[in-house]
């Protein structure tokens, strides 16, 4: 069995807590402290979600 890890910064279920996603009948997971970049910043996961097709245009940052 491999072990799970987030999608993004690749933390392991031994480390964080992960929380389990699913995406085009793909089981993935993302740790709470990436979560954030999914929620607000998906064209940064774009090339980690193999079939994900993010918006054209990002919203700019307002930090």
């Amino acid at each position: 069995m491999t072990e799970s890890t987030c999608l993004n910064c690749d933390t392991s279920e031994q480390e964080r807590p992960l929380i389990t996603l699913k995406f085009q009948k793909t089981e993935l997971y993302i740790c709470p402290q990436c979560l954030p970049v999914l929620i607000h910043k998906p064209y940064q996961l774009a090339e980690k979600l193999p079939g994900f097709v993010p918006s054209e245009n990002p919203p700019p940052d307002d930090h």
